[in-house]
């Protein structure tokens, strides 16, 4: 198991892992700029094979974490959990202060893996997200560095 920083050359890979582990996934607009302000995204690799991902956002010692996913068909082997230990640890090497994330209220395999590492809830985005039958909440979490 590798990180690394995302290169262009790993962005097929992880469109194909966009599309695959999201029921509403980013445009692949968002997924191929990798140079927006602050950005502090990263790849994981089994063997040279792009697995998993994460976006960040790195603002003034405040990272929001904007995307991550695990390849399906890699899911269920903790791979999630060492992708946002990764971030985690970016965001202390980087002596941010806290870091942030946005989960909907119906991924509660990863809200229980954040809650796990640390973020606590703090607010809610009400209907926030869509879903196949409407909208369902954003619940924003947070994690403070000290």
């Amino acid at each position: 198991m590798q990180f690394e920083p995302l290169a262009p050359h790993h962005l097929d890979a992880v469109w194909r892992i966009e599309q695959a582990a999201h029921s509403h996934p980013w445009a692949e607009s968002m997924i191929r700029d990798v140079n927006s302000r602050g950005a502090c995204h990263y790849v994981l690799t089994l063997e040279q094979v792009v697995v998993g991902y994460f976006y960040a956002q790195n603002i003034v010692g405040e990272v929001t974490l904007l995307n991550i996913a695990v390849d399906p068909a890699q899911q269920g082997k903790g791979l999630g959990k060492a992708l946002i230990e990764h971030f985690l640890e970016v965001c202390q090497n980087a002596k941010a202060e806290s870091a942030w994330l946005e989960v909907r209220e119906s991924n509660q395999t990863a809200f229980g893996l954040y809650e796990w590492v640390g973020f606590n809830e703090v607010d809610r985005r009400r209907n926030y997200y869509p879903t196949k039958s409407g909208k369902e909440d954003a619940i924003i979490m947070s994690y403070l560095f000290f």
